[in-house]
């Protein structure tokens, strides 16, 4: 369930809250591919089933920053701003990777609004965010995104 504010001032109110979780998505070969396709990133780890199965993870795993990508929309499900003129990925000030992501998992986003301060024209906001695989016990991501908005 997506939290909606409008504008920075409500934004501003949430500094501190939890996000909640969003829905499940499942990681396809097909969705791998298309991000090795996207990066030029072929390693056989990544697109080839068969080698990959025989490998060290026992199947292919997904890009850690394919992982990293589904951050966004996976974010979207938690927190929707409104009421603001433009909104922009800043950065990250950290990320790690602690379990690989083995094609047909399922992975979903815990969020927490860790800050928002003030930037010239608008906020940024400090989101610390862990990406679970579904079933394991160590998740596929943890970070801290940075995002502004700007009025």
């Amino acid at each position: 369930m997506s939290i909606t504010v409008n504008g920075i001032d409500e934004l501003k109110k949430l500094g501190g809250s939890d996000l909640g979780t969003s829905e499940w998505i499942e990681v396809t070969q097909e969705r791998i591919n298309t991000f090795a396709d996207a990066t030029g990133d072929h390693q056989w780890i990544h697109v080839d089933p068969e080698k990959a199965a025989e490998g060290p993870f026992g199947a292919p795993i997904a890009h850690g920053y394919l992982t990293l990508s589904l951050f966004i929309p996976l974010f979207t499900e938690l927190l929707d701003v409104e009421g603001v003129s433009t909104k922009v990925n800043y950065g990250l000030n950290k990320v790690r990777f602690p379990s690989p992501v083995k094609v047909g998992s399922k992975i979903r986003l815990v969020g927490r609004l860790a800050s928002v301060e003030d930037v010239p024209g608008g906020v940024q906001i400090t989101v610390d965010g862990t990406i679970e695989i579904e079933g394991a016990p160590k998740p596929a991501a943890v970070l801290q995104s940075l995002s502004r908005f700007y009025a």
